[in-house]
């Protein structure tokens, strides 16, 4: 089956099956392999993208489903100078990585997060991470991150 949808601002078609998964299009159709599958359960959050403008785990949504819609990837989050975000600096400033393989799928959920609550509380941003699993961090620089992107004052915290 035929699908078109914008992908990062670009129009994109493609051909796919009525089983491929949203995760599947953009890493294998489309070679947009920024999102990262880690579970194929819905379970890990890797795969966090922005379907018109809401934040879904791309591993358990089919393409077809996204047909007609806007996605927005990792890949989408920098400038086209290759610039780094708010966020994506952040994660960088304040060591919100280690291995790397979740943190797309952080950024993808902290742009969500900060989109609905630009200033959230630390407890809101853990909160709002549930559905993220991170076996490298312990979670605390990635939660200072997404704070300092917010624009907060994260000097009182201290880093892990």
């Amino acid at each position: 089956m035929r699908i078109e949808l914008a992908v990062n601002g670009i129009e994109c078609v493609g051909d796919v099956e009525g089983r491929t998964l949203l995760s599947g299009f953009l890493r294998d159709g489309l070679g947009l392999t920024g999102t990262h599958v880690g579970c194929d359960t819905s379970q890990c959050g890797a795969c966090v993208v922005h379907v018109d403008g809401v934040a879904v785990k791309s591993c358990t949504m089919f393409a077809l489903e996204a047909d007609g819609c806007s996605v927005e990837t990792i890949e989408g989050q920098a400038a086209a100078d290759g610039t780094l975000n708010a966020i994506q600096q952040a994660f960088q400033d304040h060591h919100g990585l280690q291995c790397g393989f979740c943190t797309p799928g952080m950024v993808m959920s902290a742009a969500a997060l900060l989109k609905e609550n630009p200033e959230p509380t630390e407890a809101e941003v853990r909160a709002y991470l549930e559905g993220n699993l991170c076996r490298c961090t312990g979670y605390h620089n990635i939660v200072r991150a997404i704070l300092a992107a917010s624009g907060q004052d994260v000097s009182a915290i201290a880093a892990e």
